[in-house]
Formats: structure tokens, sequence, C-alpha cells
């Protein structure tokens, strides 16, 4: 909090009225912006909280846009309009989404991105976890399959994968790193040698999990708020978001709720039943042994980028010594503890 008569932060004075001649644009003649709060850290995409006044109501709003120099790192991401037109989409097929207030413009001075309804509850993965949660892990379940269920026609351009192609991309993202896993390796094998075939691809959300997720915990059960963090969204196999849902590391620690901490694989198989999907067990199990090996991959070259200085922040260490957690995990799905007592 400033001391009173300071004065604003450089950002301040150019955020907020740049963000409210955006949204007067919008149609929101007459909005003050006040309380501008940067909620992250950006390291993908910066996040920023506000009110939007105008006369006596107050609205509360969320800013995401790209931060300095996004456009060099080129990650692969959907990028910010297309998330913003994908979240429009997933609204109009009752998947629960943040309404999307404005999409901005290269005249209003802001650079890539959009402005959302900043919704109420919880996103804390570990407050989630802390209970079961029948629900809402139907309720992700049928959110899930609308969300497959888009027609691509509607959709903007994305990336295209496929089983093979994604398991090719890890192997040589690992090698990369010059490390030694052979627990990496074992799953790399069991992952080209029982991989499924090619199918029709579908929209996938590619990060759909606790941590992603709004959640009301005051609702018997759970209940999905809204479905957040689009920037990885892709053309391939359905199945994959299920996968990634059930990883380990997105349970934390209540390891008898395989989904996302708070439920059962049944309800959510359920939920995405129940809003006309179809569950593919066998490839939902591949997805989550390749989604436990990709999060693994990527504590790796979050450590090995601090190892090497290209990015000495602790915050990198810390998370890169959690690929051996992953090593844990992928044993445990390849070789289950019950299979062999």
């Amino acid at each position: 909090m400033r001391e009173p008569g300071a004065p604003a932060p450089a950002w301040q004075s150019t955020l907020e009225p740049a963000l409210a001649a955006a949204l007067t644009e919008a149609g929101l003649a007459g909005a003050v912006v006040q309380g501008l709060t940067r909620l992250s850290g950006g390291a993908s995409q910066q996040t920023w909280a506000f009110e939007l006044l105008r006369g006596s109501q107050s609205r509360p709003l969320i800013l995401r846009r790209s931060p300095p120099g996004a456009a060099e790192r080129n990650s692969g991401g959907a990028g910010l309009a297309a998330e913003a037109l994908l979240i429009a989409r997933a609204a109009r097929a009752g998947v629960p989404v943040p309404e999307v207030v404005c999409v901005l413009q290269a005249h209003h001075g802001l650079g890539d991105g959009f402005i959302m309804q900043r919704l109420p509850g919880e996103t804390l993965g570990r407050r989630i976890a802390a209970a079961p949660r029948p629900v809402l892990a139907r309720q992700c379940g049928e959110a899930l399959a609308r969300i497959h269920a888009l027609p691509l026609a509607d959709l903007p351009p994305l990336r295209r994968t496929q089983p093979r192609t994604e398991v090719d991309h890890l192997a040589g993202w690992h090698a990369r790193h010059g490390t030694v896993r052979p627990v990496f390796q074992l799953a790399l094998r069991w992952l080209a040698d029982h991989a499924p075939a090619d199918v029709a691809p579908a929209l996938v959300h590619g990060d759909f999990r606790n941590g992603n997720l709004m959640v009301n915990l005051h609702a018997e059960g759970g209940a999905l708020v809204g479905v957040l963090d689009w920037e990885l969204a892709h053309f391939g196999d359905p199945m994959a978001d299920l996968g990634w849902l059930g990883g380990a590391s997105w349970r934390f620690g209540a390891s008898a709720r395989p989904v996302g901490g708070f439920g059962q694989w049944q309800a959510l198989f359920d939920g995405y039943a129940a809003a006309g999907g179809r569950v593919d067990r066998a490839r939902v199990h591949w997805w989550q042994v390749l989604g436990t090996l990709r999060w693994g991959v990527i504590c790796e070259s979050m450590g090995h980028a601090w190892s090497t200085g290209a990015e000495p922040v602790m915050e990198k260490a810390a998370i890169g010594r959690r690929a051996s957690e992953t090593e844990i995990d992928l044993l445990e799905l390849l070789l289950p503890r019950s299979a062999t007592a």
C-alpha cells in the first residue's frame, strides 16, 4: 500500500486509463478502473485483478495479457486472442467459464490479452483436495465432454498432436537435458510400445487439472465454477485431458482420490458419458502415463535451467527436484504395488 500523498507507480498511471478506454470502447461507457493488482509472477502470462466502477456499481474483473518479450519466447501456446475465443465458444456450449468482456486490440496500447469476469471461488489445489468432492468430479467430466464436442470449424487454428508424436517430442526434450533417468527411459519405451492409434482430433484443453479450476468449496460435494487457463489448448486425443486430470501431482497428497485429489474415476467417467462423451479407459491410462512423464520432463527442464545458470531462480530449483517424484509415480502406474504383492 502506498503512503498517503505518494505518487502512483508508473505502470498504474499507464495501465488504469488504458484499461478504462478499452472497456469504454467495448460498450462500458463511463468505466473507471480501480485497485489494479498484479496476481502472478507472469512467467507465462500476466494476471491482474481490478474493480470496474460504473456509477454506484462495482464489477470485479481480470486482465490477462502477455508479458514483455513473450513473442520472442514462442512457447507454442494458443495465444491470448485464441484463448478468449475458445472461452467464448466453450461458454456457448455450457462449459462454466468466465465471461470475456473485452479482447485487447493493438491501438489499446496494452499488448496482447483480454479482460474477463473475475469468478468467486477457490483455485488453490491443496484446499480443493482437502475433502472428497464427488459432484465436482462428475462436473469435470461433463465440462470435458462439452469441450471435446466443440466443432473444430468454429475454433481458431491450433497446433495438432497425436500419441506417437507426443512420445517423440518428450524423448527429444528429455535427451536435451543430458540427465540419466532410467525410469524415464522405461516410460518412454512403454509409451512407444503401447501407443494407441491416431484418432480424429478434438479440442483438448491441455491443462485441465486441480489448480486450473475455480471451485465453490461451500457447495455440498463441491461445484465447478469455472475452467481457467486455456493457453495449452490444441487439437488431439480427448482422452489426454482425462489422463492429465488423474496425474498424481495434481492430487496434492490425497492419493486415495485419483481425480484431482477430490474425486474417483467413476464419477468423472459418469459425468463424461452423461454429457455425451465416450470414455476409452485404456487410452486414459496411456495418457495418464504420458502426462506423468511430461510433468517429470517439465520439472527436469526447470532444474536444468537453474543448474546451467540460464534461469537462476530458486523456484526453478525447487520444482526441478520434483522430477524424482514423477519417477515414483511412473513406477506405480507401470508396475503397481498391488500387482506385485
